[in-house]
């Protein structure tokens, strides 16, 4: 027979779809002050060509700040100074499985004019609330909702 407590952790398990491993993931939002205020480096996905930021599985040999900050060296061709701080987390359903990401700030300082996937994406900078826009993961968009309002306030 079931009891009330047994009844209450069922439904937690429910609530994570009953995924007992997700997919560790980091992501960079890669940022600039510039001129126009605080700007964000939006890329495009590989397949489907939607507006995204960096982000990948955690490397098992790298913090996963460092390793989203590898991602954006790789996928948008950028290098900077990322925090150890994360801003949020968002999780999404891929490869029959959960992926959980974190998401880290990483304040642009070097822009490449190639990188690994450069044949592969586009990239471009757009204001903190055009990235918002073009972004599809409700989460996701809070989370860069929740970092660009203070920076815009003080700009």
């Amino acid at each position: 027979q079931m009891t009330v407590a047994d009844d209450d952790i069922s439904k937690l398990v429910d609530s994570e779809e009953n995924y007992e491993n997700p997919f560790r993931q980091s992501s960079v939002l890669p940022y600039r002050l510039g001129k126009k205020g605080l700007e964000v480096l939006m890329i495009t996905s590989m397949k489907r060509k939607r507006w995204i930021i960096p982000k990948g599985i955690v490397e098992p040999d790298m913090t996963p700040w460092d390793s989203a900050a590898k991602e954006a060296l790789e996928e948008a061709g950028v290098e900077g100074d990322v925090s150890s701080q994360k801003i949020g987390r968002y999780q999404y359903e891929k490869w029959g499985g959960l992926c959980r990401c974190d998401v880290f700030p990483l304040r642009v300082t070097k822009v490449h004019n190639t990188w690994l996937e450069s044949e592969e994406r586009d990239r471009t900078w757009v204001s903190g609330d055009e990235a918002v826009a073009r972004l599809r993961h409700k989460k996701l968009k809070a989370i860069v909702r929740n970092f660009i309002q203070p920076r815009r306030d003080r700009s």
